[in-house]
């Protein structure tokens, strides 16, 4: 029943997220739409804040179990954009809202994930340094978190798959001829 009651709180907020910016968001509306009383949210939760930061957490964990591996840099930026194409409109309340930081922190965490999973496979056979290869992880997270918020500041544009598309075409090879780069500096 707990988990039926949570899953009940957190869709009407999505739901009422989409419909209007986080600040206009009151509990009250929030149990008025799911059929819950106040005692119950505040049983589960201390305020909306802390709400988003359990939806966030949970997508996080969900996306970490979903993909232990990654075989492109395009799966990352499709992946870590996921939840912000399922949800547009309350990803943008969110994104311009004074909570703005619980979604950039989610945003960074995938993507970190992501890139990691990526970059560490891309990595493995490569004899570079520890300091390059932190400096070529380095790279491709803030090119993923850098494309991700460049995205979410213009307003989601739809474009954003074909771009994503154009853009791996445009830097097919680019990771590889960095690690080829790192290894005639070792030689």
């Amino acid at each position: 029943m707990a988990n039926f009651t949570k899953k009940a709180i957190r869709d009407s907020f999505v739901k009422l997220l989409s419909e209007k910016p986080l600040s206009q968001i009151t509990v009250r509306e929030i149990v008025e739409d799911c059929g819950v009383n106040r005692n119950t949210f505040y049983y589960y939760y201390h305020d909306i804040p802390e709400l988003l930061e359990s939806i966030v957490d949970d997508e996080i964990e969900e996306i970490i179990r979903e993909y232990p591996t990654v075989d492109s840099i395009e799966l990352c930026l499709t992946v870590a954009m996921k939840f912000a194409l399922e949800n547009k409109k309350a990803v943008l309340h969110i994104f311009r809202s004074v909570n703005r930081d619980i979604y950039e922190r989610y945003q960074w965490q995938v993507c970190k994930h992501l890139v990691s999973m990526y970059v560490n496979e891309l990595l493995s056979e490569a004899d570079i340094s520890d300091f390059d290869k932190e400096i070529i992880l380095d790279y491709a997270l803030c090119l993923c978190f850098g494309f991700i918020m460049g995205w979410l500041d213009s307003g989601m544009p739809d474009n954003i798959l074909s771009k994503i598309q154009r853009l791996c075409e445009l830097k097919h090879g680019e990771l590889e001829r960095m690690i080829e780069n790192c290894k005639k500096k070792v030689n």
